[in-house]
């Protein structure tokens, strides 16, 4: 039977969103920005801030400014050093930044390569670009190292522990898989899927399982819905063992899927629409059906131990989702 979610509390946010961070820990973090009448600037330079909220009742804590996190690529998440780390690009290129997370303040800012997606780390920022990937490390925002090979593109980066999932596409093959890289070096460390996947929409990595959502791409400029496919693996050492995999319904035609999914402790988080399935990643089975308002016109989604942070264009919201 579907439920609507309860919401524990919902709040407009001063200005519009474009990224948020939700950890299991402190407060709730959204990065947005203050659009001009007629949506035009002055010059290249968007006025960004970031906020922190309570994550209980969603009072704000603290509103600074923060150019960095418009536009192409946006990462962030909790420092080493009780920071909130925001990687993203500004009118001075790509930039990673460290504040307080008590106050807002600025503790460092330092230049990095442009990126796609990170994800962050107390230790270490994962990027991605189809030209390369990349290690920055987090408190004195550096780049330790990249990766590239001939023949590739990437596409996604996830962690697992000391290793870095990446789906890449192999250009001879025209056809897309899973390599493994040492997060502390960036050495390859092995394929983990091969390259036998015509597109990896999104890839979700937790806790020792690799979530893929995969599609057929051969209907896209067809009219007719792409076939799409959830399939969970467990990281072996080294090897994958492969869990369950079925197809899921998907109804749109335009070249994009509809469906979405997270993984958090233990969950796997369908997303079509407004309507949220969860299920037991490692078995498969159905936890529970949801509809969760506004999920439809989210801006950004993220959860964190059976709580579901929701960014709309200019809300945000926090739902209870099955524990």
């Amino acid at each position: 039977m579907t439920t609507t979610a309860k919401r524990r509390w919902s709040s407009d946010f001063q200005g519009e969103i474009d990224g948020i961070s939700f950890t299991r820990e402190g407060p709730v973090f959204v990065h947005g920005y203050d659009p001009p009448a007629g949506g035009k600037w002055m010059d290249d330079v968007i006025p960004g801030k970031l906020g922190a909220f309570d994550r209980g009742t969603g009072q704000k804590l603290w509103l600074s400014p923060c150019e960095v996190g418009y536009g192409r690529g946006y990462g962030a998440g909790l420092g080493e050093e009780n920071d909130i780390v925001i990687l993203g690009p500004s009118s001075q290129g790509h930039r990673i930044a460290r504040m307080k997370v008590e106050t807002g303040e600025l503790i460092g800012l330092s230049e990095i390569e442009s990126f796609d997606q990170a994800v962050v780390r107390g230790d270490m920022c994962l990027t991605v670009t189809p030209g390369r990937v990349a290690g920055i490390l987090t408190t004195p925002m550096f780049e330790a190292w990249s990766f590239s090979r001939d023949g590739e593109r990437y596409h996604l980066v996830g962690r697992d522990d000391d290793v870095a999932l990446v789906a890449a596409t192999n250009t001879a093959l025209d056809k897309q898989g899973v390599l493994m890289l040492e997060v502390e070096s960036g050495d390859f460390a092995g394929v983990f899927l091969e390259a036998d996947y015509t597109v990896i929409h999104e890839m979700c990595v937790s806790n020792g399982t690799i979530t893929l959502l995969t599609g057929t791409g051969s209907s896209r400029n067809r009219g007719h819905a792409e076939v799409l496919t959830l399939s969970v693996f467990a990281r072996r050492g080294r090897e994958a063992a492969p869990l369950w995999s079925e197809r899921v319904p998907n109804d749109s035609s335009d070249g994009l899927p509809d469906v979405s999914i997270l993984v958090d402790s233990g969950k796997l988080y369908v997303a079509d629409g407004a309507a949220l399935t969860v299920r037991d990643v490692l078995s498969g089975r159905e936890l529970g059906e949801l509809t969760v308002p506004g999920l439809d016109e989210r801006i950004a989604w993220q959860v964190s131990d059976g709580a579901g942070f929701l960014a709309e264009e200019d809300r945000m919201a926090i739902f209870e989702l099955p524990a």
